[in-house]
């Protein structure tokens, strides 16, 4: 009963904020193209954003990453890429009824393929099995079906502890973080650590590329900033992101039509790093 009730309190509350981002879609602080384009302010809330970042760094730095270094080196590669099999698997699921939202048939079937054969034959996801059968992983979220459905992604946000985000997968973060194994258990120590575990295994997947950011970003905020936009900008489109606009052009000038200019390596390769929260 107490899970139906949480799962009506964040649909009301998904459908209220989409109703607010429908009645601001026309401001100039959200990006003018319906499904991620340029927009006059991609960054309004700077100065706010860079607080948040330099406490998310400082986070990491003293309590994140050391204890992701001794659990990398303490915990064996096997078992840790058992524990990303399962949230991946946990995902699959939810990609699929995002791949079904946006009238994708064949990818939401590839998608139920994979979670049901990894819950059954993969207890529960911790083998990937469905990867030997050559089902591959589509990850779709409900951040990427707002856009499917023509949500302008908004300025971008940099939230306490969960990192980058844009107003649109603000909106959506509710429902995507509902399909969390973590919040299927009753109990909140077991809800914590389940949390706990999957925050420090992703980041001990992600040390080596997070070095290499510190390493070749003159400004480690903007080097996130426009891989995080240009990865989920790809994602919505499926790696077709149509060319944007010439800044110089007036405002409403359309886009080409996805396929006149598409730009697959327009995700940064670093973008994993930026998106580690997601």
């Amino acid at each position: 009963m107490r899970r139906s009730s949480r799962t009506h309190l964040c649909l009301t509350l998904t459908l209220t904020l989409l109703l607010a981002l429908g009645g601001c879609a026309t401001t100039n602080t959200l990006i003018k193209d319906a499904r991620g384009g340029p927009g006059a302010r991609l960054d309004p809330w700077q100065n706010w954003n860079r607080k948040v970042f330099a406490f998310n760094e400082g986070l990491d730095e003293r309590l994140l990453k050391p204890v992701a270094t001794v659990y990398a080196k303490v915990v064996p590669q096997f078992v840790r890429r058992s524990v990303d099999n399962f949230f991946a698997n946990a995902a699959d699921g939810w990609s699929a009824i995002n791949n079904a939202l946006q009238g994708q048939g064949e990818p939401a079937f590839n998608d139920m393929v994979r979670f049901g054969t990894n819950s059954v034959f993969g207890f529960f996801g911790i083998l990937d099995i469905a990867s030997e059968f050559g089902l591959e992983h589509h990850y779709e979220d409900f951040g990427q079906t707002l856009g499917r459905w023509g949500f302008g992604a908004g300025a971008y946000v940099v939230w306490p502890l969960i990192g980058p985000s844009t107003v649109r997968d603000s909106i959506a973060l509710p429902l995507d973080r509902a399909a969390s194994p973590a919040l299927y258990i009753n109990d909140g120590r077991y809800q914590l650590g389940v949390v706990g575990l999957q925050i420090i295994n992703t980041r001990a997947r992600l040390l080596g590329a997070s070095q290499i950011i510190d390493d070749i970003a003159l400004d480690k905020y903007t080097f996130i900033r426009d891989a995080y936009l240009q990865r989920r900008r790809s994602l919505v489109f499926d790696g077709d992101a149509p060319e944007l606009p010439d800044a110089s052009a007036p405002e409403g000038t359309p886009a080409p039509a996805p396929g006149a200019a598409s730009a697959p390596g327009s995700a940064a390769s670093a973008a994993p790093a930026a998106s580690a929260v997601k």
